[in-house]
């Protein structure tokens, strides 16, 4: 790819760019010195925003991004209404994509959704079995059963919109983009609300509380949802970085230089995600940064210094330095003041345990061993559970606090299975990327995609993230971009072409874009 498309898809992330002299003309060869096409989308059609486009994609293009803006907001789309709202609005969109793949012709469009086959119908067949629990009696609660199945397709459909829509660089970068400033404004207003005393949600009463939640009725859902939106920033932020060799004199650059604007975000979001003091939020996105980030570096030896300096940056300046003034100390606290059980000396509870969820899931067992195989039904947790806790366990419970036993109590082992799958394959796909020395932005998008999966992976363990329809739509276009970010296509070129517009040599100065690139 030239140094001018480059240009192009970093001024998404802010900078001016600077074109003072003329590109080179293409070389017979197509050698280092040729001029490479911009990336195009199967089919011949431009994968940009320009005269090639197809307006009424433009348009599709736009609208998904503004239900994925849309949904963190009322309520995390955890309520009828607005899930239904949500439902109703990926399925005109995918009704209209459907006319607009009519119009346009099928001839060579479909090379990514090709490469997405297995986890597409992964998500595809578990949703099958959500249709025969609820049509062969075997569900306990066939209407919640029913809202399930209609979520799950809207979930298949989005997934399968974001992989065509989304499948040129310029229009992944883009993606990226709006995840990251969608997540920046949670986490600003989330915080500005909790450090001003203001607390109001949007179709909800105010809340009490110091814990920074933004538009959720949970802290720890806020924390999902930032852990998700941290790693588009992540990603995009190392989808760009430039290709020249280290030098020690070019350590200022690689913590307040070019890229300053997404580095602000990411501060802007961790600020949040400590002060949602979120235990396991907090701790599963930066065990997944610490995990990936290590297999990231390991995997690019020419850069292992520059990279493994960058990272250790977002660990050391955002949480060690400025979430010092935000709240670290009292995260800290809550994880130390953490109870599992009664503490008991001398025969006497000294402290009794301050976290339920164990309980919880010690009579969520019992449940999941009578229907191993096909589960009491999609959604059917809430009306199903009561008649398994003990008296220790007061209270209406909802939900598992524990997303894969309740995914296996309801869907069983036959539907959790392929759903299992699914998120194992695209964190595969991710990790792929992320090992593809060949790309910059390629490994760089495949890193902040796998410490999305993996941190939500282990954040699940103790929460219910993916119950609301926020942060599972996100959650399933991250797995989407793990797609894109391994098999996105670019224009064909033989050896040393190929691995000059992977990795486009950065240009001299006021060649290329300026300093603020």
């Amino acid at each position: 790819m030239s140094a001018l498309a480059v240009n192009d898809a970093r001024g998404l992330a802010g900078g001016r760019v600077t074109i003072q002299t003329p590109s080179p003309r293409p070389s017979p060869a197509g050698g280092e010195g040729a001029r490479e096409p911009e990336d195009k989308a199967p089919g011949g059609e431009r994968g940009t925003f320009g005269e090639r486009g197809k307006v009424g994609e433009r348009v599709l293009v736009v609208l998904t991004l503004a239900l994925l803006v849309w949904l963190p907001l009322p309520l995390g789309s955890n309520r009828p209404w607005s899930s239904a709202l949500m439902v109703l609005a990926i399925a005109l969109i995918t009704v209209a994509w459907a006319l607009c793949v009519l119009r346009q012709g099928c001839r060579r469009r479909f090379r990514v959704l090709r490469a997405a086959w297995v986890p597409l119908g992964l998500l595809s067949l578990a949703q099958v079995w959500v249709a025969v629990q609820w049509l062969a009696g075997i569900s306990v609660d066939v209407g919640e059963t029913f809202g399930y199945l209609i979520l799950g397709c809207a979930y298949s459909l989005l997934f399968l919109l974001v992989l065509d829509l989304f499948r040129t660089r310029r229009r992944l970068t883009l993606l990226l983009t709006v995840l990251t400033l969608s997540g920046l404004a949670q986490a600003f207003f989330g915080s500005f609300m909790t450090l001003s005393g203001i607390e109001w949600q949007l179709f909800a009463a105010p809340g009490a509380g110091g814990d920074v939640r933004g538009p959720f009725v949970n802290r720890t859902h806020l924390a999902g949802y930032l852990e998700m939106t941290l790693a588009c920033g992540l990603g995009l932020l190392m989808a760009l970085r430039e290709g020249q060799p280290w030098s020690w004199r070019r350590l200022p650059d690689l913590l307040i230089g070019p890229k300053l604007r997404i580095r602000l975000a990411l501060v802007v979001m961790v600020i949040a995600l400590v002060m949602s003091h979120s235990r396991m939020g907090n701790s599963a996105f930066f065990t997944s940064l610490l995990l990936i980030g290590g297999l990231f570096v390991l995997a690019n030896p020419q850069h292992r210094l520059r990279n493994g300096l960058l990272l250790a940056s977002l660990l050391l300046i955002d949480l060690l330095i400025v979430s010092q003034f935000f709240g670290l100390d009292k995260l800290k606290a809550r994880l130390e003041q953490t109870q599992f059980e009664d503490l008991v000396v001398n025969g006497e509870v000294v402290r009794h345990e301050n976290v339920d969820r164990d309980d919880i899931l010690v009579y969520a067992w019992p449940q999941w061993r009578e229907r191993p195989w096909v589960g009491f039904g999609a959604g059917t947790f809430e009306t199903s559970f009561p008649r398994y806790p003990g008296a220790d366990v007061t209270g209406h419970v909802d939900h598992a606090h524990n997303d894969v036993l309740q995914f296996a109590i309801e869907f069983g082992l036959i539907g959790l299975l392929p759903l299992g799958l699914f998120v194992l394959w695209s964190l595969a796909l991710a990790l792929r990327a992320l090992w593809w020395r060949e790309s910059l932005y390629r490994s760089g998008v495949g890193l902040g995609v796998a410490v999305g999966i993996l941190s939500l992976l282990i954040h699940s363990l103790s929460d219910f993230n993916l119950q609301i329809p926020a942060n599972a739509a996100t959650f399933v276009t991250l797995c989407a971009i793990a797609v894109l970010a391994r098999h996105h296509p670019t224009s064909a070129g033989p050896g040393k072409a190929r691995r000059h517009r992977e990795n486009p040599p950065t240009p001299r100065k006021g060649v290329g874009w300026g300093e603020g690139g």
